[in-house]
């Protein structure tokens, strides 16, 4: 059935506006609701006593920069020749322009540096001013002066710069033989040219040496990030004192660099400034490490010092009464656990003042003055030439080696009335696996001369023994052991 349709009344103009605007609303309502998420749990306050001694030691961070970022600077300089890149070790320059107009060849580099007197003295590294022709020195506070070279020293690859300033803010220097391996520390300089850098890390290591990079080797090394352009830059402990002076990178991001330590840092500027020249302390001897092995055939205790090796003639260990064999345990009282800690020592000792040796003479122990000389100028020695055949039969008697007795005169050019050279080494034999090497020349086994190949079988018959060996132009101990 079909219901009627109901009328159709007009709803009036000011109730249809007022329907409108309720449906208007609760439109907008729905949607401003729709839109307000759903109450969340209040994050709880950071402001724990964790978190506060975290930012107290983010803050000692900050203070230590800011205290010591006056005092380096970096320096542009330009030299007349073209350096070459060695792959960041040590820093090469930053940048590479050349200048022209006919002339020379001009490359442009960024180093850095670290102000030591307030009258304008900076350290920096000799290869960052080496052969410069104009140096520029950039300060924190926006003004550039420039330079002058006082001295360089490339023993240690350290150089000093003058500006003509008064009043300038200056680093303090730390005790470096007081940094202890795990310590913070902080790299500040100019790595790729950008200025008033800080890094951070820790003292990896300390006495680094055998890099072959430099004459004089002693280094701290440090996981703290550096790269080309900090090259003389500064190297702070958590107090704001300069540790050392970066110097080099084993390879880019490596985290591996190193730092020359403040104690010889301190001393080539000191020389520098009042002398124009660097001396060191000389000993005139050659030394090396007791490893394991040599301490075994040498019937000693391990990590007991460093052996003698050799003493030269006329020199300041001869004077002093040092033989070959003589074992150091300490100088001046501090104990020596290595070959490289005696040549620091003595190289960071005046030419002129003495020092107390101690040391162990076949089983022994004695004191030796000696009167530190001056180091003569580095000059590579002439390399032995090559031996003539000698016509005594070979011998290969179990030790994985064949010598031939050296001829007379040969032998006293070397200091020994008789002497044996390796004319053969067995692979992977006792001779092979202690480190003899063929040409070697055999000078005493165990303190005995050995006149013949017999001398050394009987040195070695309780598998052990203590080889004097010249090596073209060292002479060093290897330690033959079954």
């Amino acid at each position: 059935m079909i219901q009627p349709s109901r009328p159709v009344v007009p709803m009036p103009s000011s109730r249809r506006r007022a329907a409108a605007l309720g449906l208007v609303l609760t439109m907008v309502g729905g949607a401003v609701w729709s839109q307000v998420p759903p109450a969340q749990p209040v994050a709880p306050s950071l402001a724990t006593p964790q978190v506060a001694e975290l930012q107290r030691f983010s803050e000692g961070f900050s203070q230590v920069a800011a205290s010591v970022l006056p005092a380096v600077v970096s320096l542009r300089v330009e030299v007349a020749q073209e350096q070459p890149d060695e792959g960041g070790f040590p820093f090469p320059f930053f940048g590479g322009g050349r200048g022209g107009g006919g002339g020379a060849q001009i490359q442009r580099g960024t180093g850095s540096g670290v102000v030591v007197r307030s009258d304008g003295v900076i350290i920096t590294n000799n290869h960052v001013v080496a052969d410069a022709r104009r140096i520029v020195v950039h300060f924190r506070d926006g003004r550039s002066l420039p330079a002058r070279v006082l001295g360089t020293d490339p023993a240690s690859d350290l150089a000093v710069v003058k500006v003509e300033a008064q009043n300038l803010s200056t680093a303090r220097w730390a005790d470096s033989e007081r940094a202890n391996v795990g310590e913070w520390v902080l790299a500040i300089g100019a790595p790729f040219g950008l200025e008033a850098t800080v890094t951070q890390g820790v003292l990896s290591a300390t006495g680094r040496a055998g890099l072959g990079m430099n004459q004089i080797e002693d280094y701290l090394q440090t996981d703290a990030s550096i790269n080309p352009g900090n090259s003389g830059g500064a190297l702070v402990n958590l107090r704001g004192e300069v540790l050392g002076i970066n110097t080099m990178i084993l390879g880019r991001g490596s985290g591996i660099g190193f730092a020359v330590p403040s104690r010889m840092a301190r001393m080539v500027a000191e020389q520098i400034v009042t002398r124009g020249e660097v001396t060191r302390g000389w000993m005139g001897t050659v030394v090396q490490d007791l490893s394991p092995d040599l301490a075994t055939a040498l019937n000693v205790p391990q990590g007991s010092g460093a052996i003698v090796s050799q003493v030269m003639p006329g020199s300041p260990g001869a004077r002093a009464g040092l033989i070959t064999g003589d074992i150091l345990n300490t100088v001046d009282g501090r104990a020596i656990r290595s070959s490289h800690e005696v040549v620091r020592e003595v190289t960071n000792t005046a030419p002129g003042a003495r020092l107390a040796l101690g040391l162990t003479r076949n089983g022994r122990p004695l004191t030796v003055q000696l009167t530190v000389g001056q180091r003569p100028d580095e000059q590579r020695p002439q390399r032995v030439r090559a031996l003539d055949t000698p016509a005594a039969p070979p011998e290969n008697r179990g030790l994985g080696l064949e010598v031939m007795q050296l001829p007379a005169d040969r032998a006293r050019a070397y200091g020994a009335r008789a002497a044996l050279i390796v004319s053969a080494i067995e692979s992977g034999g006792m001779a092979d696996r202690s480190g003899l090497r063929r040409g070697d020349v055999i000078l005493q086994a165990d303190g005995r001369a050995v006149d013949t190949p017999g001398d050394l079988l009987e040195a070695t018959q309780d598998g052990r023994a203590a080889l004097l060996v010249r090596r073209r132009d060292a002479q060093l101990f290897v330690p033959l052991v079954r």
